[in-house]
């Protein structure tokens, strides 16, 4: 297997060796703190330790005992699924819109919607606190939402855009010259072909939401509180295991979408097939 050329050129695996332990060692850095996480959050010890000397599951049991975050996670899955279908919606039609679009202007309005991906995250959240402060949208969930939407629309926009470059705009004229109107070709011819990117983009939003900390700090407080922004006053407050906990719980939440999205999108290629 090691002598199986790799390309063209006629490069094995034996010859990439170096490559692969290189990489191997990268992904080792990367991942292993995440996973460290999972054991210290069964830890006994009333301070994150590892590896843990006894074991327990008491800051499991604190989370889903304590109303603080409980209220938090609430707030965080609404806002996060709101902003998702926000996001979603405004990033398809810009990207949509982009794709179809013959004007000069095109490469600067691009630009200018997906600065809030360029734009430090600091930045922003100070300026959507001013904002916010002179309309009286700070503390609020439309407002965290509205935020957390100027955040994700680039990401879905990526996702979509890369989705487009594959389509054939003709399939949707031809829809268009047998009598369908925009929206009915779109719906019926463009949106299947490209509902996979969509999926990816609403999977990026919901986790540029859920993840977020920055801007949640500025505009959010009190019983909006989301989970990321308690779990950063815990930290720097106290620095309890539940934290661990948490984290962990989010870690493997990742995995599973993670996998699920990768079967999905295996299961709608072959279905394609």
């Amino acid at each position: 297997m090691l002598r199986a050329p790799v390309t063209s050129t006629q490069i094995t695996h034996a010859d990439r060796l170096w490559l692969y332990a290189i990489v191997g060692l990268i992904l080792a850095f990367l991942i292993i703190p995440c996973l460290i996480v999972i054991p210290m959050s069964f830890s006994e010890s009333q301070y994150l330790e590892f590896p843990p000397r006894a074991w327990s599951l008491r800051w499991y049991d604190a989370f889903f005992s304590s109303p603080e975050w409980r209220q938090s996670a609430i707030v965080s899955f609404k806002v996060a699924g709101a902003t998702t279908v926000l996001a979603t919606l405004l990033g398809t039609l810009a990207a949509y819109g982009l794709f179809k679009s013959t004007s000069i202007f095109k490469t600067v309005i691009r630009g200018v919607l997906l600065l809030p991906m360029m734009v430090p995250l600091i930045f922003v959240a100070i300026g959507v606190f001013f904002v916010f402060a002179r309309i009286g949208m700070n503390n609020t969930l439309t407002g965290l939402i509205l935020a957390h939407t100027t955040l994700a629309i680039p990401f879905v926009m990526i996702a979509v855009s890369n989705g487009l470059s594959g389509f054939d705009l003709n399939q949707e004229r031809a829809a268009r010259s047998l009598g369908a109107s925009p929206a009915y070709a779109f719906f019926t011819v463009t949106l299947p072909q490209i509902k996979i990117s969509i999926l990816s983009g609403m999977l990026f939003a919901f986790i540029t939401s859920f993840d977020e900390v920055i801007v949640s700090m500025f505009v959010s407080s009190g019983a909006n509180s989301t989970l990321t922004k308690r779990m950063f006053a815990n930290i720097r407050d106290q620095v309890d295991p539940t934290v661990a906990a948490i984290s962990s719980m989010l870690v493997v939440a990742s995995i599973i979408i993670l996998i699920g999205a990768q079967f999905i999108r295996r299961k709608t290629k072959a279905a394609a097939l």
